[in-house]
């Protein structure tokens, strides 16, 4: 769905539902806007865990990102009451919907088409202001965001097959004829952790991969006919196979590690045994950020 034109110098809010409908919360007019109190959007929110230190004071022993809560403020206005009552419902049901169908999205489009998303459910707000309810009313969103992140809008996604000839201007992983991908860098923009997922198509009997940054592997040990397909995802840690069945097992325990992707370069190496024509594999990863 084409932006709707803007000043240039504005961001434009974005709400999608856990259907996938877009709402605009600050279009062109005076019906829907946001108001200039807005909160929450900044840095991530942490908590700083510490025990007493034997000289008096605290000693710190870790800092954990905690979720988000973001608070928007929008106006809604019919030139009638029953005009101001159906966008007000229909908006409002937007949101109710991530009480049962999980969070939508809160995007913030940049005037140079940059966008950073953050997963939200609605929390509080829209109880009807005092006051309003005739043709105008103004709630106040409170919107829980469990990672506290802010990501990209689009996914990073690079794949390769087995045969093809390998670009080195192209830093990802080319599947050889003998088995071993070799060396390769992978970077990621974000400012924080990325945590990718993984899809190997067959004929496949093992994937090895390897982070040489942090110095972590996993092995995958499962025998792939040619068109099948395994998805290992890192955060939650699982490996789902051709069904989507669940398959412990074959994440080579011990000393495998589903890794994350560090910010910047990560020197990556690659080993699929069994590979042959048809084999490919795809990553996939969300670039996230402290801020919006």
């Amino acid at each position: 769905m084409p932006l709707p034109r803007f000043d240039p110098g504005e961001y434009v809010p974005l709400w999608i539902d856990p259907a996938g409908v877009e709402w605009y919360l600050n279009p062109p007019g005076r019906d829907l806007f946001s108001l200039n109190a807005v909160t929450g959007y900044g840095l991530t929110p942490i908590a700083i865990q510490s025990r007493p230190a034997a000289r008096g004071g605290v000693q710190v022993t870790g800092v954990r990102r905690q979720a988000r809560n973001l608070t928007w403020p929008v106006r809604i206005r019919g030139k009638t009451h029953l005009e101001f009552l159906q966008r007000w419902r229909d908006l409002a049901e937007s949101f109710a919907l991530t009480m049962w169908d999980g969070p939508g999205l809160f995007r913030l489009v940049r005037p140079d088409g940059t966008a950073r998303e953050v997963l939200a459910y609605y929390q509080s707000g829209w109880e009807g202001e005092p006051g309003q309810g005739q043709t105008e009313d103004t709630p106040t969103l409170s919107l829980f965001c469990p990672d506290g992140l802010w990501r990209d809008s689009q996914p990073i996604t690079l794949s390769r097959a087995y045969g093809e000839t390998v670009d080195y201007l192209d830093p990802f992983p080319n599947i050889s004829s003998g088995d071993v991908l070799g060396a390769t860098e992978m970077t990621n923009p974000g400012t924080v952790e990325a945590w990718p997922t993984w899809t190997l198509t067959g004929p496949a009997t093992q994937l090895v991969a390897t982070n040489n940054t942090l110095g972590q592997q996993f092995t995958i040990n499962y025998a792939l006919s040619a068109g099948q397909t395994i998805t290992i995802t890192t955060d939650p840690g699982r490996v789902l196979g051709p069904s989507g069945e669940m398959l412990g097992g074959a994440l080579q325990r011990p000393g495998s590690t589903l890794w994350r992707l560090r910010p910047g370069v990560n020197d990556l190496e690659f080993t699929v045994a069994g590979s042959g024509p048809g084999t490919t594999i795809t990553v996939t990863f969300y670039p996230h950020y402290n801020t919006a």
